[in-house]
C-alpha cells in the first residue's frame, strides 16, 4: 500500500486478479465505493475494497445480474431470495435442455416417413412445455358454474405434468396431447356426463365431487392390479350419479346407469385419456392410473355387476 494506506485502481485490480476496466465498471455503478481520490484526481481504495470486489466476483459467477448484486451488498438477507430465484431459473433452463435432448433423440431415431409429422408435433410445443392448452380443454369440457375449488381440483388431477426428464416416447405423447387439445375442431364437442341422460334434476357439483372420491378409490384398485369388481369404489361411483339426480342407489338405477354410460361415452374425452396414459407410461413399472383409467375400471365393474340378475 501507499503511505496513506490506500491502493490505486491498478493496484486493486492486480491484487484481485481482474482488469482495471472491471474495477472501474463496478465503481461507476456504485458497487465498489472509493476511499478517496489522489491529488491528481485518481481513484483510491482501502483494503476492504478487495474483499468487496471478491464478493462481487463470486456473486457474478452465479450469474446474478449486477442490479441484484447491488441489492445483496446493501442487504445481506436478500441473498437467500436471489439464490432461490437463480435455482428456479436454472431448473427451468435444464428442463428445457432435457426436453430438447429427448425431442432430438425422437427425431433421430424415427423413420424418414415419420419425421415430418413428428417434427411438426414437436415444433409446436415450447421447451419446457406448457400445459395451458390442456387446461383450456378441461375448462371447455367441464359443466359451467362449477365451484372454483372443484374446477381447480379437477384440473390438478386431469392435466398431466410433463416429466422433468422425459423419454423420447413421452415427448411424442405430450406433443400429440398438446396438438389434440389445441385442435380448433374440438370447439363443438362437449363432455356429457351420464347423469344428464337420467331422470330427475341434475347437480353437476354433487356429481363431480363424488366422482373425484370414486376415482381415487378405483386408482388404488388399479395399482393393486385388481380386476373390475363391486366394492367401495363402485358404490361411491354410483352414489355420485344417484346423488346428483336426488335419487336412491337401487339395483334398477344401476341397470339404467350402466346402459346410459355405455351409450354416452365421449370419444373426445376418451382420446384425451388415451394420450394422457401414454404420457404417464414409465420405462419401468406400471403407469400411474389416470382419471380416465379409473372411470373405465368403474364402468367395467358396473357392467360386471349388472350383467347378472339384479339383486
Amino acid at each position: 500500500m501507499s503511505p496513506d494506506g490506500l491502493w490505486s485502481i491498478g493496484e486493486l485490480a492486480e491484487r484481485a486478479g481482474v482488469t482495471v476496466k472491471t474495477v472501474r465498471f463496478y465503481s461507476d455503478r456504485g458497487l465498489l465505493p472509493e476511499a478517496g481520490r489522489s491529488s491528481g484526481g485518481h481513484r483510491r481504495y482501502g483494503a476492504e475494497a478487495l474483499d468487496r470486489l471478491r464478493l462481487i466476483r463470486s456473486l457474478r459467477t452465479l450469474d446474478l445480474p449486477v442490479s441484484e448484486v447491488g441489492r445483496i451488498l446493501d442487504r445481506e438477507e436478500v441473498l437467500e431470495d436471489a439464490i432461490a430465484g437463480q435455482l428456479r431459473e436454472l431448473g427451468s433452463r435444464m428442463a428445457a435442455l432435457r426436453w430438447r435432448e429427448a425431442a432430438l433423440q425422437l427425431l433421430r431415431d424415427c423413420t424418414a416417413a415419420e419425421r415430418a409429422e413428428r417434427l411438426r408435433l414437436v415444433g409446436a410445443v415450447a421447451a419446457p412445455p406448457s400445459t395451458a392448452a390442456l387446461a383450456r380443454f378441461w375448462r371447455h369440457v367441464l359443466p359451467p358454474r362449477l365451484p372454483a375449488r372443484l374446477v381447480s381440483a379437477i384440473l390438478d388431477a386431469a392435466v398431466p405434468q410433463p416429466p422433468s426428464d422425459p423419454s423420447p416416447s413421452q415427448v411424442l405423447a405430450f406433443a400429440r396431447l398438446h396438438a389434440f387439445t389445441s385442435d380448433a375442431r374440438l370447439g363443438t364437442d362437449r363432455c356429457r356426463p351420464a347423469s344428464r341422460a337420467l331422470d330427475g334434476g341434475y347437480r353437476p357439483a354433487v356429481l363431480y365431487d363424488g366422482l373425484g372420491e370414486a376415482y381415487a378409490l378405483a386408482a388404488a384398485d388399479l395399482r393393486a392390479e385388481r380386476p373390475p369388481q363391486k366394492g367401495e369404489a363402485l358404490d361411491c361411483f354410483v352414489a355420485a350419479h344417484a346423488g346428483s339426480r336426488g335419487v336412491r342407489d337401487t339395483p334398477d338405477f344401476r341397470q339404467r346407469l350402466g346402459s346410459v354410460l355405455a351409450e354416452t361415452a365421449d370419444p373426445v374425452v376418451g382420446r384425451y385419456w388415451q394420450l394422457a396414459g401414454e404420457l404417464s407410461a414409465a420405462p419401468s413399472g406400471p403407469p400411474e392410473p389416470t382419471m380416465g383409467a379409473a372411470h373405465d375400471w368403474l364402468i367395467a365393474a358396473l357392467e360386471e355387476q349388472t350383467a347378472g340378475p339384479a339383486r
